[in-house]
């Protein structure tokens, strides 16, 4: 079958050796000795040694509206770009971390009410990738959803959960500006504006 549609090996081609935790939190962070499946050969890598940091898996939702022709992003602080030399608070597509057996589709409709008060009905899921397969394991699944935006944003979150959200409407005139300007620095959100702007000539077009 043609590599598009199925990966070369399965995971059945790696051989683990050993495997330690380094540290159990939130997060947990794992050495792992394992051998694996070289391309084009029958044999198997040498022993490698990774560090391996394990997320639970996440979702997120780009909640827009053709009628109002809007679409709503978050702001916050995020530690990972603490040190990026424009500014530690990002602009993002609401998400969450999975809880527990949580669906992906319950997990948005509850962060959607925290991050922006608006429900959500119908989602339509756009892709399910992982965000640094280099090193960590992270699921994350993307939706959009169209629904009623508030007339104008906010601050929203859980406070007790340390979260200081504020709520953006954007025009959608602004999206191609969005994603050329720099401002947008993580995966999901970009993915999402993209998919966005598709659909937008999509509707226009027909």
């Amino acid at each position: 079958m043609n590599i598009i549609q199925q990966a070369t090996y399965n995971s059945d081609q790696v051989k683990i050796q050993s495997r330690e935790f380094l540290f159990r939190g939130f997060i947990q962070v794992e050495k792992v000795n394992l051998k694996h499946r070289l391309f084009a050969q029958t044999e198997f890598s040498s022993v490698v040694q990774r560090e391996l940091v394990h997320r639970p898996q996440a979702a997120g939702v780009l909640i827009y509206n053709d009628h109002q022709q809007k679409f709503a992003l978050i702001e916050q602080f995020r530690v990972g770009a603490m040190d990026d030399v424009d500014s530690a608070w990002q602009l993002e597509i609401i998400a969450g971390v999975l809880d527990g057996d949580e669906s992906p589709e319950s997990c948005i409709r509850r962060e959607s009410l925290e991050e922006s008060g608006c429900e959500i009905d119908q989602l339509q899921h756009l892709f399910s990738f992982y965000p640094s397969a280099g090193a960590c394991s992270e699921l994350f699944h993307l939706y959009s959803a169209q629904a009623e935006l508030p007339q104008e944003g906010g601050i929203f979150g859980m406070p007790d959960e340390g979260e200081n959200i504020q709520l953006h409407l954007i025009d959608y005139d602004d999206i191609k500006n969005l994603l050329t300007n720099g401002r947008l620095k993580n995966a999901p959100v970009i993915m999402a504006l993209q998919w966005l702007q598709q659909h937008i000539k999509t509707t226009r077009n027909v």
